[in-house]
C-alpha cells in the first residue's frame, strides 16, 4: 500500500463536497500536470490511502482521509470541448490524461500546514518543501503514521 496527499481548492471541491457526493466518491479529474498524472496512472493502486488537503485558502491543511477506489482510467474531461480541461491533442485512442476515483474514509480536524511545519519528523514531507505546487504527492509511511497520531485516528 502507498500513501498520498491530494490537494483540492475548497472553493472548487472541498472535503464537504466529497462527503456529499454519491457514495462519498468522486473522480479526481482535471489534473493537468504530467508528474501528478503519472502518480495516478502508474503508481496509485486500489486501496491506497490519501490525505485530502485544502489548498489555496485562508488555512491550508489536511481535512480528511480518502481511499483510492478505482484504478486509473482516461480522464473524460480531456475529450469534452466544453470542459475547461479539454485537450485537443488527446483522443480516445491515445488519451493523455488519467484520473482515479477516491472515496471518503473520514473527515478529520483541520491539520494546518503551519502545524505540520512544527514537527521535525515531517520536515522532508513534499507538501512542506518550498516551491512544491504539485496537487498529488507521495507520503512516506512514517510520515503517514505520524500524522495519523496527530489526528488521533
Amino acid at each position: 500500500m502507498r500513501y498520498w496527499l491530494m490537494k483540492s481548492e475548497p472553493y472548487k471541491f472541498s472535503i464537504d463536497d466529497l462527503a456529499a457526493s454519491p457514495g462519498q466518491t468522486t473522480a479526481w479529474d482535471g489534473v493537468r500536470n504530467y508528474q501528478a498524472r503519472n502518480f495516478m496512472w502508474k503508481q496509485m493502486r486500489l486501496g491506497d490511502q490519501a490525505f485530502f488537503y485544502h489548498s489555496c485558502c485562508a488555512e491550508p491543511g489536511i481535512t480528511g482521509i480518502a481511499e483510492i477506489s478505482t484504478p486509473a482510467y482516461p480522464d473524460g474531461t480531456q475529450f469534452d470541448p466544453q470542459s475547461r480541461y479539454y485537450d485537443p491533442k488527446a483522443s480516445q485512442d491515445s488519451p493523455r490524461w488519467f484520473n482515479v476515483e477516491i472515496t471518503l474514509k473520514k473527515k478529520t480536524r483541520l491539520l494546518t500546514i503551519r502545524e505540520l511545519r512544527q514537527y521535525p519528523d515531517l520536515e522532508r514531507m513534499r507538501v512542506l518543501q518550498t516551491g512544491n505546487r504539485l496537487s498529488i504527492t507521495p507520503v512516506d509511511p512514517d510520515e503517514w503514521k505520524f500524522i495519523l497520531q496527530l489526528l488521533k485516528v
